[in-house]
Formats: structure tokens, sequence, C-alpha cells
């Protein structure tokens, strides 16, 4: 955790309502109320008009005038024809890491893939789009998939634990199957085709050291054979396979430096017979099958192929030095995993090798190839013909290659593809055949890139792509889009006029029923042309904004919050693979410069933070991206670590915000690395503080700058830091599970909050607090685990300046997981009540007692109170908490709070509940002053009754019917209309909407019919006006009688 403080309180930590301020909200309230004034003032003044006319006449304008005027009152409710205007949703799958092809002729053809996201999804393969998936859970990997019975969709998973079997058309789990087992293996699951019991096909499982038979029907075991308990050493088992038409099943694998073979009866399982030979070069890295009895692999030192041949049961090593086959190889060669025939590939510093097997005992190099490549795996696509896809890159474009298994030199295909060189490389190729009209043989691949997103290949062309890699979100920020540059020509003038009086039109007969289904879809057509949404620059209202998002696989997109568009994407060349840094981290995104002098003439700027390696300890690398282009501006690759980055809230001339990055040995460095920015982070260096958790250790630190580091080598913007204060919970006892804090550009209105009977209290702001939560040692376990006995949970609120415990409360018989949020001078959070078996929601609220005594209206008037006195986190604060518990229905995944412009709009919280929905819960229902019987005073200031439970309206659902599968985090940003949030929530799915907590009390709907109110208006003049001459004409008769 990343924190920066000052020991003051910022003069702009409260956005202090100014008179225009008020004066506008006070002059939007009316004039959202303008219509019903004047409507009701005209129809008061037509019925006094009306009293001098016959009945029967003012009873038909009254009917008229009430259909009128109802017709026109607001409605909150959302129509089917505006699903799609104020929110979006997008479903991805994630990194695909098997596939399966179903391409049978009745039906529609799919693909069955897996992902890295623990994804099982079924595309439609002329349109990649989804016909059904599941997630399954966080442990729940999918180690291997296949199809049986031509119905049926088999995977593995939970390292080789669980068996299942989906329905293909559907996707409903048919079957699960446990297996057992007692010791970690490798994954292996085999779909035995051409061998059936009773038209069953068995399928063999190998998993946690043991090899199981399942029924395909079923899912029944039909039996199980622990191969740990057939040799005393630690074997592991590198294939299962089954020869045609034969009744036994063949398992290899290595123990030490021996090699194991076993022959069991597939239909029992008997072991028939056991082989075993020792190898004095040991054995290393993956290994290859050439053939059903050969395989190959590298020897403990990794310079030399060991080729196995283990026919009949007997075993023999033929080893071959690499050099002789590969002269010019250097450095650490590795065999890459494949399933060809004869023929297997081996991976140098510089160039990919593919070795065939010849005479069935020597090696020959069929091909050298520099390029970057990727393969697939044999396809059997005719009686006796196998075929493999092989892809090099060459400049911007792939070469796609398909060859026989049998004969290098000819090609089946050969296709060169233009690609976008923001996807990267080609990591995977899965290939599939279809016959062509002529009934000729045609292919189709599809590949998996270095993004993560994937492409379907045919006839030279893209068929079609997904970027499956947002379904990895690991950091998202917003960014303004530009100022409007270009004026307005008087033709486009013309022209919207002409398009207003169009529409309002088509609305009017929509109001009246009068729409054809023509008119309807040209009046959706039109709200959604009008609405402008997708315009590439800012807006009034600041709806439109640009979501700056970076993956797990090192990219960066740009989302357009209008319709969710990729505007522009960038593959980070400092975040892509290579020889200096084999596995580089993507850690976050910031701000880096956001020009407001010169916002029509340059371009805001973020800065991507990462590491090259896995550890908090291994080297950073920074990266900066221009927000409107996408383009790289420059990079760095530092020689410290990054372990904490803290913005820092100053910028220099250039409006560049300066950051410090804290390394894994405790030092602070400066960026941007300028002497303006040294000069004015040096001014400011008593004032930056920050903490950290180290969750491992329980132990919470409070740190400030020293001086300048003392080093090898000079360098003034690297600083030495020191402890101020620390907090170690004690081990036996307590654990760290949950932190939080508030966000540091939060706006809060104002201090003072009005309670009953107009008394003031003052809440107790701080952008220091920190919220941590920590469970007994056993307190993390799954929920029903524990007795209310054997755990509990203790929630602590701490000055990160000074490292004060301000409030500790516990809680007996709970336990975690805990989600928490802070705002304002609140902190909500979200744990599980073992005494009650049931979740709870807890709310404490701090106010300041330092500043009670200012109620007094003469003290204020005469200067006697302490509004102005500097405020120093130093010095002890007199607050006093307020709390309160409630039953909540749902287990929850994240929770976020809504944000707006200024802080006036009541807050509603955001939680993201275990069903991947997002449900908005206004914080009255989280007061801790209500009372089951509020007095009249607390009614009037809105206090609700109390109940034991938060209440869980349908229409709260901020994703309505939608789910974002695998959520992960709930993202708000404040437009500049004071009653909007915009809220982004990502996961495996995307989803964008905006919403008004207090309603949308500042602005008209998008689709208020301001033709037919200007209607109205003319029919009640015109009404006042014949109305008046029939009383005239009335008048003049009576006098005449």
């Amino acid at each position: 955790m990343v924190y920066s403080g000052d020991r003051r309180l910022p003069s702009s930590e409260f956005s202090q309502p100014s008179e225009a301020g008020i004066s506008y909200v006070d002059f939007v309230y009316s004039y959202s109320q303008l219509f019903r004034s004047l409507s009701l003032s005209l129809s008061l003044s037509l019925s006094l008009s009306l009293l001098s006319i016959d009945m029967a006449v003012m009873l038909r304008l009254s009917v008229l005038l009430t259909l009128l005027l109802f017709s026109l009152n607001p409605s909150s409710a959302l129509y089917e024809d505006q699903v799609g205007l104020m929110d979006w949703h997008q479903q991805y799958i994630g990194k695909v890491k098997h596939v399966v092809f179903h391409t049978q002729k009745a039906g529609r053809k799919r693909v069955v893939v897996s992902t890295e996201e623990n994804v099982i999804a079924s595309l439609d393969l002329r349109r990649g789009e989804i016909f059904w998936r599941h997630l399954l859970g966080a442990n729940d990997t999918i180690d291997e998939m296949d199809i049986a019975l031509g119905k049926y969709v088999i995977t593995l998973s939970s390292v080789g634990t669980i068996l299942r079997a989906w329905n293909l058309p559907d996707g409903q789990m048919v079957w699960e199957s446990f297996l057992q087992g007692s010791k970690p293996s490798k994954k292996f699951l085999s779909v035995m085709m051409n061998f059936k019991m009773d038209k069953d096909n068995i399928l063999f499982a190998l998993g946690k050291g043991c090899l199981h038979a399942v029924s395909s029907i079923d899912g029944e075991v039909l039996w199980r054979k622990d191969l740990s308990e057939l040799t005393t050493e630690s074997l592991e088992i590198q294939r299962v396979f089954h020869p045609v038409d034969s009744d036994i099943i063949y398992a290899v694998g290595f123990a030490d430096s021996d090699f194991h073979t076993f022959q069991f009866n597939a239909k029992t399982g008997e072991l028939l017979k056991h082989s075993v030979a020792a190898f004095l070069g040991g054995f290393s890295g993956e290994i290859s099958f050439v053939s059903d009895d050969i395989l190959v692999t590298l020897d403990a030192t990794g310079s030399h192929l060991v080729l196995i041949s283990y026919q009949d049961g007997e075993i023999n090593f033929q080893k071959t030095h690499i050099s002789d086959l590969v002269p010019a190889s250097s450095g650490v060669a590795r065999i890459l995993p494949t399933k060809l025939t004869g023929i297997f590939a081996l991976k140098t510093d510089s160039s990919v090798v593919f070795l065939r097997l010849i005479d069935g005992n020597k090696l020959e190099v069929v091909e050298k190839i520099n390029n970057p490549t990727s393969f697939s795996d044999a396809l059997s696509y005719s009686e006796g013909q196998k075929a493999f896809a092989l892809i090099q890159h060459v400049g911007s474009r792939i070469q796609l290659t398909l060859k026989l298994d049998n004969d290098w030199n000819s090609n089946l295909l050969e296709e060169s593809i233009e690609m976008d060189p923001q996807k990267g490389l080609v990591q995977k190729v899965f290939i599939n055949n279809y016959i062509r009209t002529d009934r000729s043989y045609g292919f189709r691949a599809l590949i998996v890139l270095e993004d993560h997103s994937l492409m379907l290949l045919q006839q030279g062309e893209i068929v079609w792509s997904r970027e499956d890699g947002l379904a990895s979100i690991i950091d998202v920020t917003t960014a303004e889009l530009p100022l409007e540059k270009e004026g307005v020509s008087v033709a486009k003038v013309e022209h919207n006029l002409f398009e207003w009086l169009k529409g309002h039109i088509l609305k009017l007969k929509g109001t009246l029923m009068l729409a054809s289904p023509g008119d309807i879809a040209a009046i959706q057509a039109m709200r959604l042309k009008s609405s402008e949404k997708s315009k590439m620059t800012r807006d009034h209202n600041g709806f439109r904004k640009l979501l700056i998002v970076l993956t797990r696989a090192g990219k960066i997109f740009a989302l357009h919050t209008g319709d969710g568009r990729v505007v522009w994407s960038l593959l980070l060349p400092s975040l892509r693979g290579s020889e200096a840094c084999q596995y580089p981290t993507g850690i976050s995104i910031y701000q880096w410069q956001v020009p407001h002098h010169h916002a029509m003439n340059e371009n805001p700027s973020i800065l991507v933070v990462g590491r090259c390696g896995l550890g908090s300890d291994a080297p950073g690398v920074l990266s900066f991206v221009d927000l409107y282009t996408g383009k790289e501006l420059s990079s760095l690759s530092l020689a410290h670590s990054i372990a904490q980055v803290i913005p820092l809230p100053f910028t220099d001339s250039t409006e560049q915000r300066l950051h410090l990055l804290i390394d894994a040995g405790g030092h602070a460095h400066l960026y941007p690395r300028t002497s303006e920015a040294l000069k004015i982070f040096e001014s400011e260096l008593p004032n930056i503080y920050w903490y950290s958790v180290e969750a491992e250790k329980d132990i919470i630190r409070g740190h400030a700058l020293h001086s300048n580091c003392i080093l090898d080598e000079t360098d003034e913007y690297c600083f030495s830091t020191r402890d101020l204060w620390s907090i170690v919970f004690p081990s036996e006892s307590e654990k760290i599970i949950s932190t939080a804090t508030r966000k540091l550009n939060e706006v809060v209105h104002t201090q003072a909050k009005v309670i009953e009977d107009q008394d003031v209290t003052f809440k107790y702001i701080s952008r220091n607090l920190l919220f941590v939560a920590t469970v007994a040692p056993k307190g993390d376990s799954a929920i029903g685990s524990l007795t209310p006995e054997e755990s509990w949970l203790v929630v602590y609120l701490i000055d990160t300046i000074t490292g004060r415990i301000l409030h500790r409360m516990t809680h007996l018989g709970s336990q975690g997981p805990v989600q928490a949020v802070i705002s304002e001078n609140w902190v909500v959070y979200h744990y599980f009540n073992l005494r009650a078996h049931r979740f709870e929601m807890s709310v404490i609220e701090i106010y300041d007692q330092s500043r009670a005594d200012n109620k007094d209206v003469w003290k204020i008037l005469l200067g006697k109170h302490n509004l102005t006195s500097p405020v120093s986190s130093y010095s002890r604060p007199e607050v006093v908490m307020k709390s309160q518990s409630y039953f909540f229905t749902h287990s929850v995944k994240t929770m976020s709070v809504t944000s707006t412009a200024k802080g006036i709009t009541s807050k509603q919280l955001l939680i993201g509940t275990i069903g991947d929905q997002v449900l908005a819960l206004d914080k009255r229902y989280l007061d801790p002053r209500r009372s089951i019987n509020p007095t009249q005073a607390e009614k009037e200031e809105g206090i609700l009754p109390l109940t034991d439970s938060l209440p869980i309206i349908p229409q709260s659902y901020v994703t309505h019917s939608l789910q974002v599968e695998g959520l992960r985090g709930i993202l708000t940003v404040p437009a500049k209309l004071e009653s909007t949030t915009l809220v982004f929530a990502y996961g495996m799915d995307l989803f964008f909407t905006r919403i008004a907590p207090s309603r949308t009390y500042d602005s008209l709907t998008e689709d208020f019919s301001y033709a037919l109110l200007l209607i109205t208006i003319v029919a009640l003049i015109a009404a006042i006006f014949v109305t008046w001459v029939l009383s005239e004409k009335k008048e003049l008769r009576e006098k005449w009688r």
C-alpha cells in the first residue's frame, strides 16, 4: 500500500460552496420544475376562465389538458429502446490455451476453447461470438480438454482431480467426477476413440499420481491405479497413450536418472509389464514424442539430445551432442512441446530448429528458422494424411504454411497476411480442415497472439478477431478527451435544425402512439446519433471520457466511454519478453502530464510502471505514453526495483506530476529527474509521509524522507528514508487480511453536518486515515470451516502520519473475507458472522469534537472560534465514533462508492455481489443513527427506521439483468454534472454506465420532448384565448337579454 500525506490539512480538502455555486444549484432545480409550474399556472388560469363556459366544454378541455400534462411527466424507468444509450457491456474469455473444433455437417460450426482465466466457452466459428461459457473457480484451473461421443466436452481441472462433461450444444454440465490422488504429477486426458466398452468411449485421466479409467457416459470411475505405489522412487509420468487396435495402455516417465515404462490392461487396469532402465546423464526439460515408442529429451546438462526407444519393453538410449546437429548454436537449448509424427522442434538462443528421425535411430536437421515461429499439432484430414501449420513473422506480415508431416519439402498451403504490429507475435496455432464446394480440402487457422487476442484466419484473410486481453485488466484510470477545435458552418447548422425538427416530429408520433415500426426504428437510430456519445471530443456534461486500461499481457487500451470501442491500443515494448527481460510484469498506470494551460496544443500522457521480473526486487521499467495518439513517448529501464509508487500532489512548469518510487531497499527515487522537479520536491521534503503494509509479517510501518542516498555513484534524485512508527500485530492472534484508504481525489462539499433540532456536528476528514482488518490465524479459511470460538475480526482506524490508533473494534465469532470502503468521514466493511451464519455490513462514522464549540453564531461573528486554526496530524484528535451493524444477504467481491464533482449529491455504495452484479445501496441505509422509532426531527432529517437487514431492491442493480463475469473491480468517476457518476466495472467482462444517486436534478433527460412541451404551451395559450373570447360573447349575450 502507498500513501503520501502532509501534516497540514490542504486548503483544497474541501470544496467550499460559493455563492455562485449555490445559486447555480438553485437555478438548476428551479429550471427542472419550470415546466411543471408553468403548466399548473396555465391550467389554473384556464380553469378560472372556464367557469363561465358550460360544464360539457369545460370537462372535455380539462380531460384533454390532464392527459397532455401527465404525458409530459418524467419517468425513471428504463425502456427496452433505451438499453445501450447510457451503458454498454462486453464479454470476453481470456487467453486461449486449449482448442477443440466441432465442425460436423449438420448444425452450427463451433470451436470450444479453454483459457488461462479458467473459462470454458463455445464460440461461433463464423463470427467469433460466444454461444455459451462457464467461468470456473479461481483455483479450478483447466488442465486438459477433449470431446467424447461427439456431444460432450470433457475437461480435467484442479490439478487433475475434477473431471467434467459438458453438453456441447448448450453448455450444461452432464456429470462431474472427483478423482483421488496423493502425489503431485503432470496432468493428462485422453479420449480413446478407437477403444470402446459397450458403446462407451473410455476416458483415461492422469492426475495426482493416479491413472483413472472413466466412463464418458456417466462419469463412473471404472478403475484406478496409483502409479506411485509401483516404484519407491519419485516417479513423474510424462505420457499415457493407447496404440490403435490394442487393449494395452502405456505410461512412460522419469524417476531421477531412471526411465520407466508401464503396460496396463485397458479394461481392468491390471499391470501387465513394468520396465526400467538407468541413464547416467540424467534428464531435464521437456520431452517430445516422435513416435509411439520413441521420445527425445535433454540430458541434465542441457547440451545433449537423448533419444529413448522403449519398444516391447526393451529400453535403449542414444545421446547426440546438440552442436553436432546445430553447429552455430550457443547458450541453453530447450525442446518445444510438439505433437508431430517423426519431427520435433529445438529452441536455441536465436532460432528454432526442426529435426527429423530417420532410420529409426538417427536425427537430422530439416530446417532452421531464424524468424519468430509458431506451429500447430498434427491434424489428420484424410485417411493416412496428417498436416500441421507453421507461422513465421516477416516484417509486419505473417507467413502461414501448411506442411505434410511426412513430406517437409512440399506445402499444402501458403498464405501471407498483414498483421497489426500492436498484437505482437503469434504464440499458439490450432488448425482445422473443411471440404470446399469442389470437394478439395481447405484449412483454417485459429491463432493466439502475444496480446492475448484470438483470431481466425481462412483463405488468406482475417475472418474475425477478439480482443480477449481485456479479460485480464490489472489497472485502470481515466482521461479527458480533446477539446473541440473546429467551428460550425452555416450549412451544418441548417442541417442540424432540419434533423432536430424531424426528430421531434417522430418523438411526438411515438408519444401519441401513432408511430409505425419504421418510425420506432428511426427514433432509436436518431437517439443513438443525437446522443453524440461516441464523439472524440469533450462534452459539456463530462460523460465522454477515455478509459485507459493496462492488461496482464502488457498492453494498454484506450476505451471510449460512449460505446466501449477501442480508440487505440499499444503493446508496450518495455513489457514484452526478451533475452534481457524474460518475465516482464505490468504493475499500474498513473497520470503523468495533464495540460491545463495549453490544453489545445499539448496532449496529456500517462506513466506505466512495470517490473522486469516476478518479485518485488526485480528491476523497474517505466513507459510514458501519449493519451491521444497512443504512441510511446519514451521508456526507462531502471537500475533499481519498484516496491511502491507514490504520486505526489506537485507539478512542474510543464505540468508533469512528480512521483516518488520506493525500491525494495527502502530508498526513494524522484521522477521526473529534472532540476526543477528536484527544487520543488526539496521545498516540500518535510511534509511527505507514506506507509507500507507487510501483510506476510503482519506489520504496518510509517515512513518519511531523511537525506540523499549514500551510494557508490552520487545520485541527487535518490533519498534515504527513515521509519517513523510501526504497528506489529501479534501473529498468534491476528493476521492482516484487508486495508482501505480514501481516494486522494475525493471532494468533500462541507465538513459540517446538520442533524436533528438544527444542531451541527463536524465530520473528521483526513486523507491520512487507514482502515485495517485482522482476523484470527484461522480466520481466512473457507466459510463454515470454523466455529465461532475459533475466529474473531478486529478492525482498526489508524492515522498514517503518527501511527496513532484512533479506533479499535472487535467482532467476536466473525471471519473474512473483508471488503471495505472509506469515504468522507465513514467506513463500511463486509464480513461473515459465524454466530448468526449470515453476512454482515458494519459502518463507522467519525466526528471531530475539537470543533464542537463552533456552533454559536455570535461566537463565529465575533471571531471567537477555531475554524481558521491550523490542523496538524501530530495533535491528538478529539474524535467520537458512531457505529452500527446490519445483516446483508450477499457475499461481496468488491466495493466502491459514488463520487461527484462537488461532493453535494448523496452517496451510494456500489457493491459487487457474488453473482457478478453491481448493486447500488443508498448510504442512508447504513446510517449508524438509525433507530427503531425515529423522532419527528429525525424523520425530517431523512433518518430511516432501524431494521436488522439491509434491503436488496431489484431495481437498484446498476447492471440490470447483466452479469460482469469474474468481477474484480469497480471504478467511479465524477461527471461535470453534479448529479451524475460514471461507473466502470471490470473482470472477465466489461460494463459501463452512468448513475444519478439523487436523480438528475440538474438536467433534463436526453429523450425529453421539447417539441411536445412547445405544442402544449401553445395549446394552453390558444385555449385561454378561445375561452376568453367565448366568455366575452356569452357575457355580451347576457347583457342583451
